[in-house]
């Protein structure tokens, strides 16, 4: 514990020299303890730098950065969770950059060669100079002899200790949250130490490479049938905890418009395929990719459509599946009634709401939508008021289904920026109609699919117990929340044991002291 507190001391010595407190009293005053402490933390006699005319949004995002991984991961994960900071401070954090510098290519090929062993490590050819850099791996290219045919590959590979700085920090943080709770009993309704473990258990999964290449095989198993879409291979015999190779995708980034028109390819038509896939995957396969910005979107020398980066999937189970197809095809339809329908009859809102004033409420946010223009509809916007609206009908609340919501807004932005005048009503509906109609009426078959929410998924002989990790990441990403049965709810009450031991043992050894000066003096 007295290894935590220093842990924390300098962290908070990393806080309290940022502008972070100083953004923050905007949004949301501290408690005035809070503050006195971090002013002290403060002290430094070195002259301070100059005010930035960066926005505050650049200017905490960059606090964040400068801070290492273990911010930045942190930033992340709240920047998911409106209901814990608010929608201000959510927004703030959307456009925080996963980026360190790079760690030297010698260091790289040590943990590739004691991760893959020598042998493994001599049949790689020409391991370049770090190609990306994040807070927790770096990406080089490479090539690999793949049963006599050369290919070229991405190696991806974790940052040296990143694991060890990570836990030692984020077990600090949770100190301090627990410490705060213990204090300001206010702060006891956001639940912060169970939001620091939760991000805890979900990077540290993110930190076994194995995890991201099952997601990338599962998904490339999902949709290798799809035309025009492709997922690198990834190659297991290349793959370990701390290292993981797929195929080098040779193609140009999305963000790069001009370049793709200079290339003669379709700009509209990648926009809308964009769009196509992903409620093809989130309604067909029910496992999405979570992180479709720009940058994990290229566009290969077939004019396939190629994503990378496999860290943040979603996963939909029958009933969300079920309940996404059908109020996006309803809204389409401009049929209020069979959208109200679908949550009663699916337990979303309780029985005795009445099924005209919920469909009111649901063409309060439909009829608006379709009288604006073609640019300004958002099947993303569409979710979150719907979320919103039905929440005064006590819905329950569908946690992987907002998930979803801020993803399609994400790849919306995407389609838009290839293509201003994307429709997204118009690009969705032919993927919704040919779903709902091979899986028969809905509405006579949605009681069976209730009985049968859970999606079970597909593992790798080799790898089960990752792939049941991989499932419980998923879980805790969807859900924002540690299933009480779980191994992981059992260390979380282990963990607030030690801490309450602490703290009671720190209380009475500072009351003994007391005590003694007040007997000695």
């Amino acid at each position: 514990m007295i290894k935590k507190f220093i842990t924390l001391f300098k962290l908070g010595r990393k806080i309290a020299s940022s502008d972070i407190l100083e953004i923050i009293s905007k949004f949301q005053k501290p408690p005035l303890v809070i503050t006195l402490l971090f002013k002290f933390l403060s002290i430094s006699f070195s002259p301070k730098k100059k005010g930035s005319i960066k926005s505050e949004g650049e200017r905490l995002s960059d606090s964040l950065e400068t801070m290492g991984t273990t911010f930045i991961k942190l930033g992340q994960f709240l920047a998911t969770r409106p209901d814990i900071i608010g929608e201000s401070f959510s927004k703030q954090l959307e456009n925080l950059q996963d980026k360190l510098p790079p760690f030297p290519l010698i260091q790289a090929k040590e943990i590739v060669k004691k991760d893959l062993g020598q042998e493994t490590y001599d049949s790689i050819i020409n391991l370049s100079e770090p190609v990306a850099a994040a807070s927790i791996a770096q990406v080089h290219k490479a090539q690999i002899n793949d049963n006599g045919t050369i290919k070229d590959v991405a190696i991806k590979i974790l940052r040296p200790n990143i694991k060890k700085i990570f836990n030692d920090e984020i077990d600090a943080i949770m100190l301090f949250a627990f410490l705060v709770e213990s204090f300001i009993k206010k702060t006891k309704r956001l639940k912060l130490v169970e939001v620091v473990f939760l991000l805890k258990e979900i990077t540290n999964l993110e930190m076994d490479l194995r995890f991201e290449a099952a997601a990338a095989n599962e998904y490339a198993e999902n949709t290798k049938n799809d035309a025009g879409f492709r997922v690198p291979e990834i190659y297991w015999n290349f793959t370990s905890e701390n290292v993981m190779t797929l195929d080098w995708v040779d193609g140009i980034s999305i963000r790069e418009t001009e370049e793709l028109k200079k290339r003669n390819l379709n700009t509209e038509k990648i926009a809308n395929d964009i769009i196509q896939n992903f409620l093809r995957h989130a309604v067909r396969d029910g496992f999405f990719h979570a992180d479709m910005h720009q940058g994990n979107i290229f566009i290969d020398n077939n004019a396939h459509i190629v994503p990378i980066d496999f860290g943040i999937m979603g996963r939909l189970d029958k009933m969300s599946k079920r309940f996404l197809a059908e109020i996006l095809f309803g809204f389409i339809q401009r049929d209020y009634r069979k959208v109200a329908e679908v949550h009663l009859v699916a337990g979303l809102v309780p029985k005795e709401v009445p099924i005209d004033d919920l469909a009111q409420a649901l063409r309060s946010i439909g009829e608006p939508i379709f009288g604006q223009t073609v640019k300004d509809i958002s099947g993303g916007k569409l979710l979150k008021q719907l979320f919103d609206v039905t929440e005064k009908f006590n819905m329950q609340t569908q946690p992987q289904l907002l998930m979803l919501q801020k993803t399609m807004v994400v790849v919306e932005g995407v389609a838009r920026k290839l293509n201003p005048n994307t429709n997204i009503w118009t690009t969705s509906k032919p993927v919704l109609e040919n779903w709902l109609r091979e899986t028969k009426d809905p509405m006579t078959t949605i009681n069976e699919t209730i009985q049968s929410t859970s999606e079970v998924i597909k593992r790798l002989p080799e790898f089960p117990e990752i792939m049941d990790k991989a499932n419980q990441a998923l879980t805790y990403l969807a859900s924002g929340q540690i299933p009480q049965n779980s191994n992981s709810y059992t260390a979380l009450n282990t963990k607030k044991s030690e801490m309450t031991a602490f703290r009671n043992q720190s209380i009475i050894g500072f009351l003994v002291l007391v005590i003694f000066g007040l007997l000695v003096f």
